[in-house]
């Protein structure tokens, strides 16, 4: 039985590492002691131990001891025998290009449909689509492959942001870039604002927060879905 939360991001405006969703992860990690966490994204290049760290802190307010995928010799076997994972934010390239390196979307992919709580946010939450392609994120470097974990029947582009009336910014905004990867790929995307998330149960999938998100199909007009509404209906 699947079970997930799939966070647009780790912080909102004036908020702490994830305490918008203390009280949903409460819930959700009920039964986990320790957590794994993934911290392969690396924001702003920080270490492993540095981005570890920060998710400890976090976590330690809900009394959830977390240690680091890189701590381990085989994290095969860690993802396996985890309690609960946390794949952290920061660039969905070097994420996905360390997943492949290890071997360990398979894995990943299996513990969550065999019912590992899983928390992603960002970075973490583009894994959870059908593949990566809808980042936000620069190429910095080349994984071998843009398929990723398929938690979800469609794509997510994290950190949605709808174009500002009056803005100078001249370059493509997010619905242009996801139109663009239409005339490509037919795979539905949802446009996941700040401080939204999908909470998947088993095949049961929701939109969480207090904001709408934005859904874009191919060869559609591109449309808004209200808050608490069920995405089952996305193929």
């Amino acid at each position: 039985m699947k079970s997930a939360i799939i966070a647009s991001t780790s912080t909102i405006h004036n908020g702490n590492y994830l305490e918008y969703l203390f009280e949903t992860l409460e819930a959700h990690f009920k039964n986990t002691k320790e957590l794994l966490f993934i911290p392969y994204a690396r924001p702003s290049g920080i270490t492993y131990d540095e981005y570890t760290a920060i998710a400890k802190k976090a976590f330690e307010k809900l009394k959830i001891k977390v240690i680091g995928l890189h701590q381990f010799d085989n994290p095969i076997n860690a993802i396996k025998n985890a309690e609960g994972i946390f794949t952290g934010g920061g660039n969905t390239f070097v994420l996905v290009n360390k997943l492949y390196e290890n071997k360990l979307i398979l894995p990943l992919k299996t513990a969550i449909e065999n019912g590992t709580p899983y928390l992603g946010s960002s970075a973490g939450s583009n894994i959870c689509g059908l593949t990566m392609q809808t980042t936000n994120d620069m190429p910095i470097v080349y994984p071998p492959s843009f398929q990723t974990l398929g938690v979800v029947p469609f794509n997510i582009n994290p950190h949605y942001l709808d174009p500002i009336e009056g803005s100078t910014h001249m370059g493509e905004t997010r619905e242009i870039r996801i139109k663009e990867f239409h005339k490509f790929n037919s795979h539905p995307v949802i446009g996941l604002r700040e401080g939204s998330w999908i909470e998947v149960n088993n095949n049961n999938i929701f939109l969480r927060g207090d904001l709408d998100a934005r859904l874009f199909e191919q060869n559609k007009a591109p449309y808004e879905i209200e808050k608490n509404t069920d995405l089952g209906f996305i193929r």
